[in-house]
């Protein structure tokens, strides 16, 4: 159950990871989150609908509902923009505790009693995974970098930044969704209470002990997430707080997630050992301080200084 659980927070996290990715202050995946979820409940338990079809429904209108949110928040950035994803999610909660019959009311719906392997979630998580990494790179992962980082650079280059905050929406709409389905179809219920502003505050903890910067950041806060209150079952009552106290240490001394120093610390290596190399493939007499280890310059190249310099002049 707990890989299980690993794998549908995952695509969960990376709802949230993805906008900010982008640029998008936005925590709409939330709400893409119970949408999906009871979207896969109704359509299981009142039409008998199979649950991969429901889920795949549940995950088009969670993204159907992002591309119209994008136009209508699309002035707003920043901490207002998020104000505004978070007043989203919690209308959705409160849609569910008002639903009546459809969404079953404060008790929500029960009994979505299907068949989804542990072997399903394996195929869709690998895929989901594979499709954001691969949006991280080249083409696209730089023109999402400068939008990001530079919206006016941007537009001067070309790129339509409103066209990417569109697709952000669009797209965590539908990671949200697709893990609201499967979340339901693991659980076989959905309620208002799963959706709650403690699912928020869950998700941002992911994203900043994990790292934003990247996908992996998400898969390991879900991993972190997931685990860490199963492993300090044993402490009992104290639980809450131990697990404040790591968040805390790690937001305030890992500003960059785990994902952030597990890159300094490669990083830091390479230069070590492209400095060793300098060093040992220095000749005699030359003192590899001296060198700097980011260089393009070989220090094999000795000689080179006693050779003639020749002028040259413009040609006009």
């Amino acid at each position: 159950m707990l890989i299980q659980s690993t794998m549908v927070s995952a695509i969960f996290a990376l709802s949230i990871q993805l906008p900010l990715r982008f640029g998008v202050f936005s925590f709409a995946g939330v709400g893409s989150y119970g949408i999906g979820g009871y979207t896969t409940a109704i359509l299981v338990t009142r039409h008998d609908c199979p649950i991969l079809v429901a889920i795949a429904l549940g995950t088009l209108l969670a993204a159907a509902i992002g591309y119209p949110m994008a136009w209508l928040l699309h002035r707003l950035s920043g901490l207002y923009l998020a104000m505004a994803t978070v007043a989203f999610d919690l209308l959705v909660s409160v849609l569910a505790v008002n639903g009546g019959e459809l969404t079953g009311g404060a008790t929500g719906l029960f009994g979505v009693l299907v068949d989804v392997t542990t072997l399903h979630l394996v195929v869709i998580t690998a895929v989901v995974v594979a499709l954001v990494a691969v949006s991280e790179h080249g083409r696209l992962g730089r023109k999402i970098d400068v939008a990001r980082e530079d919206p006016e650079l941007s537009a001067a280059l070309g790129i339509k930044v409103p066209r990417i905050r569109r697709i952000a929406f669009v797209l965590s709409g539908a990671l949200g969704g697709l893990a609201g389905g499967l979340n339901t179809a693991m659980t076989t219920t959905i309620a208002p209470e799963n959706i709650s502003f403690a699912l928020i505050i869950l998700a941002v903890t992911m994203i900043v002990v994990g790292g934003v910067g990247s996908w992996k950041g998400a898969v390991i806060g879900a991993v972190v997430f997931t685990w860490l209150p199963t492993v300090l079952a044993f402490i009992g009552e104290w639980k809450g707080v131990v697990y404040g106290l790591i968040v805390a240490a790690v937001a305030i001394w890992l500003p960059g997630g785990i994902v952030g120093v597990s890159t300094d610390i490669l990083h830091k290596l390479r230069r070590a050992r492209r400095a060793g190399d300098i060093a040992t493939a220095a000749p005699s007499g030359v003192d590899p301080s001296s060198v700097d280890p980011g260089s393009d310059v070989s220090p094999t190249d000795d000689g080179a200084d006693d050779l003639p310099v020749v002028q040259t002049k413009e040609l006009r």
